[in-house]
């Protein structure tokens, strides 16, 4: 009887042991309990994470490991606990690359940060949770990064499906400055990548940026946070800590705070973090942009990127690090003024800025100057699905708008050189006797591919080629891409191209490329014609 007793309270006794926080060496690397319900185990000769055990169920997937691309390869792992918290910490041989696991007591939470020092192998940098499809079989926005039962029929990314329906890993980002979490869920759980605070400070690409947010395979249900990549890259990498940032688990249809607090990183010796009282801030007020646009300022150099929105004409940034940044002002994506700004730790600078942008009055106008085409014709649909999707309406050629009676969601939001035999979009417009003198007519663009460019006919009058923007290289609007450089293209149309009544002004593309949807193409922001 005592022998009893005294054996359940030992198995009872190492049940407790076993669920306590803190780290073990296994005979694979580092397990660590976080007594939140997550269990999870690094390698010691990779620093990949093998396991990732909630509540009981494994989510690591069944294929590759979960880490930093698709492994760092051999490298030097530590185990420790500092100051309560336990901080695992990966050093790349072959690469110039420090990862960080973190764990905190009580949260089922892989709290992390990559400190890289140039471009790793192979050329982009990026967190990829590999978790079990069968365990969490929804990816983010739903169905349109799975492509099962799928056939890949433009690169290996993108698929068509039954009904002409189309999925690719590219159609599940979100702007980076509202995406702050995304999660892949399941009927028991859900998991997470939280991106709080100032975690994008060292990405690339600005407050507009998307990328690949998830995956679903037959095996492996992807999860990813991309902090740099060459899809649609628009300027160049960033070195130096990127995050601090999570991968957490939570019980189905309950989703973790977006604001995860990481002041802790502060007291971890992480290298390269910079805590809140070595960072200062910028505020001070917005003119110019109209009250039924957002306003969002822009700040950045070639080490930090930040960024905010107005509210009520007023605004904060983030806590930044000390340095001079470029500052910009968009209304909605449309850059409406530059200007620069320092900032002191410790300090808050106040910086007023005010809208440059000219306008003019139009004798009529397609679309909005925002940065975005989602008012045009199938603008609405092109994050999600590709061109060629049986959800997207005929795109046509000539597609005809006429002005007082068409709407601007009838008008094309992207134009192909070579789709149909050559893509044309035409707009019937009546003009006055006072009406017949020279006008300005202006095309802004929001991404161009393969050199793609408007041309332009009035009449009998042809436009002179802009010439090719800057080429972004990088497929576009067919992996949901519609935020490039943002060109804005004018032409002086003289008196003679014009006569009083019917008028014709015909859009079409300059450009080579492939043919269809890979041909020369861009993505239509508005047009105007100018009074």
């Amino acid at each position: 009887m005592h022998t009893s007793i005294a054996v359940t309270a030992i198995l009872a006794f190492a049940r407790v042991a076993n669920a306590a926080f803190g780290f073990t060496a296994t005979s694979k690397g580092y397990k660590v309990d976080t007594d939140g319900g997550l269990v999870f185990e690094v390698d010691k000769s990779n620093g990949d994470l093998i396991s990732l055990n909630y509540n009981g169920v494994e989510y690591q997937g069944t294929g590759n490991a979960s880490g930093i691309n698709s492994g760092l390869g051999t490298s030097t792992v530590t185990a420790e606990t500092v100051n309560g918290y336990v901080k695992i910490t990966v050093k790349s041989s072959g690469n110039p690359v420090t990862h960080y696991y973190v764990a905190k007591s009580k949260e089922a939470t892989v709290y992390m940060a990559t400190n890289n020092q140039g471009e790793v192998s192979p050329g982009e940098l990026r967190f990829l949770a590999r978790l079990k499809t069968s365990e969490l079989p929804t990816g983010v926005h739903g169905d349109v990064g799975d492509g099962r039962g799928c056939y890949a029929f433009e690169g290996d990314d993108t698929f068509m499906c039954d009904f002409g329906s189309t999925r690719s890993k590219m159609y599940t980002g979100d702007r980076f400055i509202e995406d702050k979490l995304h999660c892949v869920s399941g009927s028991k759980a859900q998991a997470c990548m939280v991106m709080p605070g100032v975690a994008y400070e060292t990405s690339a690409g600005g407050p507009f940026m998307r990328d690949i947010n998830s995956q679903t395979t037959d095996n492996d249900q992807e999860l990813y946070w991309y902090m740099n990549s060459g899809h649609v890259r628009t300027e160049d990498w960033r070195s130096g800590l990127q995050g601090p940032y999570a991968l957490t688990f939570t019980a189905a249809g309950t989703t973790p705070s977006e604001n995860l607090d990481t002041s802790f990183f502060g007291s971890l010796s992480i290298d390269g973090y910079v805590s809140e009282s070595g960072r200062g801030s910028v505020t001070g007020k917005t003119s110019g942009v109209p009250d039924n646009f957002e306003t969002v300022l822009h700040w950045f150099n070639k080490d930090a990127q930040y960024w905010t929105k107005a509210q009520g004409g007023d605004y904060k940034s983030p806590l930044m690090k000390s340095g001079s940044y470029t500052m910009k002002m968009y209304k909605g994506e449309f850059l409406v003024t530059t200007d620069s700004v320092i900032v002191t730790a410790g300090k808050t600078a106040t910086k007023n800025i005010a809208s440059k942008e000219i306008t003019s009055a139009a004798i009529w106008r397609v679309g909005e100057f925002e940065g975005q085409p989602f008012e045009l014709k199938n603008g609405d649909k092109i994050t999600r699905v590709h061109p060629s999707d049986a959800q997207m309406r005929a795109w046509g050629t000539p597609s005809v708008h006429i002005v007082g009676t068409t709407k601007a969601s009838e008008f094309p939001a992207a134009l192909w050189s070579k789709l149909l035999g050559g893509q044309v979009a035409t707009v019937s417009f009546q003009l006055t006797s006072a009406q017949v003198k020279a006008h300005v007519f202006r095309v802004g663009t929001t991404l161009s591919f393969k050199g793609g460019r408007p041309s332009v006919k009035v009449g009998s009058w042809t436009g002179s080629d802009p010439g090719a923007p800057k080429l972004i290289d990088s497929r576009g609007i067919t992996r949901g891409a519609y935020r490039g450089y943002g060109e804005v293209y004018t032409w002086t149309v003289p008196a003679s191209a014009f006569k009083e009544g019917s008028n014709t002004l015909t859009l079409g593309v300059s450009g080579d490329g492939d043919t269809n949807w890979l041909s020369a193409n861009y993505i239509i922001d508005a047009i105007e014609l100018q009074d």
